[in-house]
Order: C-alpha cells, then structure tokens, then sequence
C-alpha cells in the first residue's frame, strides 16, 4: 500500500472527497426514490423558478449546459416535469415540476434533510456554521472560474 499524504494536502483532493461522501449519504437516504442529487437540484430549483428555460436551470444549479437536457429527459420520462413551448418563443421550451415532482419533494424532505445533516455530523455546531460559511465563501470567490455552462466531468445525474 502506498501511503499518500501528500495528497491530503491538496485542497482540491479533499473536496473531492468530501463530494463522494454527500453523494453516497444522499444516496443512502434517498436512492430508493431513484433520485440522485443533480435531479433533486433540478427539482428543487424548478420548485423556486417555475416555468424557467433549461439554459437558466443549468445556470442556477451550477450544471452543464450540454449535460442539462440528459437529467431533464429523465425527469421528464419519470413524470416529474414537464415541458412546454414559451410564449414568446415555441422554440424555446420551458420547464415545471409536474404534481408528481412537487409530491416527490416533499417526500425527500427529510430524506435530504438526514443526509445533510449526517454531512456535517462529526463538527460542532460552531465548526458545522464555519464550514459552511468557508464553503459559501469558496463557491462566491472562485465561482467565475469555471462557469456552469463549461462545467464537464463524470456523469453525475
């Protein structure tokens, strides 16, 4: 076994980390609604912005342009949004949770609510409040350097 602490210097290698970890939390609390975390940001983003395009969902949520209409077709395929042409563009669809997304939501609340909790659990509640001021701070500052449309990576919806 290679010991690798220099690795676990690396800030980047650590958030990393730390992603897989709240993927599998997420999963483990809400894997059987067949919902992974890049369609619950979509949900929860089209909860708060119905009847948004999905150039701007992909903005809101931080996702990639390119990749966005993959997690929409599947959401759309579990009838938990639908979409419908603009008004002012039929060339534009636009996007709603459909009442079986908003029933789902509701559902996972406190689904959500446990795995991030469990996240955070091993802090203090002073520690869990700077984390998450130092992660706020972190996304806010280096949030231009790679913009949602240019996102790119592994498959995550």
């Amino acid at each position: 076994m290679f010991i690798l602490d220099d690795l676990y210097t690396h800030p980047g290698h650590l958030i990393r980390r730390v992603h897989q970890i709240a993927v599998a939390l997420f999963m483990a609390e809400c894997g059987e609604s067949g919902i992974t975390p890049v369609q619950y940001a979509c949900l929860k983003a089209l909860k708060a912005n119905p009847g948004v395009d999905a150039t701007r969902l992909s903005a809101l949520i931080a996702f990639d342009r390119s990749t966005i209409g993959n997690v929409l077709e599947r959401l759309e395929r579990k009838g938990l949004i639908q979409r419908f042409p603009s008004p002012d563009d039929k060339r534009i669809k636009l996007l709603k949770l459909d009442p079986q997304g908003r029933l789902l939501l509701r559902r996972l609340e406190t689904a959500v609510a446990r795995s991030q909790k469990k996240i955070l659990a091993p802090l203090s509640a002073e520690q869990q409040r700077t984390l998450m001021k130092l992660l706020t701070q972190l996304v806010a500052a280096n949030g231009e350097a790679l913009p949602p449309t240019s996102v790119s990576g592994a498959k995550q919806d």
